[in-house]
């Protein structure tokens, strides 16, 4: 049976563009590969053409409804446990809306919602290897708990 390699990049539609592309810019910390106005944004990490694209929505495009179907969240991990701290600090300087902090263990996490309301974690690992985050997501007993900044 075939198999994918990973996760190329997500698109998602945006209510205001403009809006959008300096939300994840200037929030997010994502760099403009290319904008084409009135259609598009491609945004990127820094490593591929691009990550992350945001689409113009149609005008009677339906909002994000929390719970509805559809993307539930996106997942951008950041470098290390300092560079979430950072970014703790600069959301909140920000005045951008955390809805929670969790230690998955394997992970530690920060929730968010973008201008449109699509779920953003933020996330770095908790462990130097890859599969020792799978073992411990995998260990019975595992359990969430908040995240607390100091």
């Amino acid at each position: 049976m075939p198999a994918v390699k990973r996760v190329g990049h997500l698109v998602i539609n945006v209510k205001d563009l403009d809006a959008s592309t300096k939300f994840y810019t200037e929030i997010i910390g994502f760099g403009i590969a290319v904008e084409r106005p009135g259609f598009g944004t491609f945004l990127t990490c820094g490593k591929i053409h691009h990550d992350l694209a945001l689409f113009q929505a149609k005008d009677d495009a339906q909002p994000v409804a929390e719970g509805g179907l559809g993307l539930n969240h996106m997942a951008l991990q950041v470098e290390n446990w300092d560079m979430l701290q950072e970014f703790y600090t600069h959301l909140n300087d920000n005045n951008v809306e955390i809805a929670r902090t969790t230690d998955h263990s394997m992970t530690k996490s920060i929730y968010l919602k973008d201008p449109d309301g699509n779920g953003i974690e933020l996330f770095c690992n908790s462990q130097a290897k890859a599969v020792d985050g799978l073992a411990e997501m995998r260990r019975t007993g595992r359990k969430n708990q908040e995240l607390v900044f100091a």
